[in-house]
């Protein structure tokens, strides 16, 4: 199972490698999101608590799931296009666990992902922000909860899909408002009372902050927060279930037509 795993997500990441403008338009992407957001913002950005925060530095917690988001979900992609290809009813028919496939695509998703959003946290110090050593592993610990999130929920969609433009309009429908309700545009604190219900809900709002908290306290007193540790189990909960899920989604054998 290990061997088939790996396989696959080295499979994965040399494909995505070998697509120098997929590299460059899934970096660019958010970046620009960012930048220009941002820029936009401005000075108007002051909600209560946050006064010297700009916006940037807000927004930069959210553009990192946001590239966690597009980096796993769209990866999850190659599935429909493996299916087309063949490939996919080649390794479905091997001696091979399914448990394989799942986590083989999965940890592929994840290592494009993180290979993104390492090279994003680059502009911190520019921010003004900083981590400790256990902060940064504590942040690389949520870079990789979200990202198995993500694509996980995205391997689960786009395992049923038979054509790419069905799946982009689901991730539009579907994945764009969890971000966008997520608080990574504006603060849960300044938001309406049913929009404070579905952030509460809502798995992504916790993934961001279990990555937005390493900038500004160090491991220990995390680790002693109430609210880190709420976000933190139901992110862990979250990767958990979207697996779990895929796995059964793989196992059931589709009917011919």
């Amino acid at each position: 199972m290990i061997r088939v795993a790996v396989s696959l997500a080295k499979r994965e990441f040399t494909r995505f490698a070998r697509q120098p403008q997929r590299v460059i338009g899934a970096i660019a992407q958010p970046l620009m999101f960012w930048a220009f957001l941002g820029a936009g913002m401005g000075t108007s950005f002051k909600p209560a608590g946050m006064e010297q925060m700009t916006y940037l530095e807000y927004f930069y917690p959210g553009v990192m799931v946001m590239m966690l988001l597009f980096a796993s979900i769209f990866s999850c992609i190659t599935i429909i296009e493996d299916r087309d290809a063949g490939f996919l009813q080649g390794v479905l028919v091997a001696p091979v666990s399914r448990l394989g496939i799942v986590l083989g695509k999965v940890m592929g998703s994840v290592l494009i992902a993180l290979v993104q959003v390492l090279l994003f946290t680059i502009a911190a110090p520019f921010l003004g922000l900083s981590f400790s050593v256990g902060g940064f592993l504590l942040l690389l610990a949520g870079f990789v909860l979200t990202g198995t999130g993500f694509a996980a929920l995205g391997f689960l969609i786009a395992w049923g899909m038979k054509s790419t433009s069905g799946f982009h309009a689901v991730m539009m429908v579907f994945l764009m408002p969890l971000w966008m309700l997520s608080g990574a545009l504006f603060p849960v604190s300044g938001a309406a009372g049913w929009i404070n219900v579905v952030m509460a809900i809502n798995p992504v709002h916790h993934a961001l902050n279990i990555i937005r908290a390493p900038f500004y306290g160090d491991a220990m007193s995390m680790l002693a927060s109430p609210a880190y540790l709420l976000s933190l189990a139901v992110t862990v909960a979250w990767a958990l279930i979207c697996l779990v899920l895929s796995m059964k989604r793989v196992e059931k054998r589709e009917n011919g037509a």
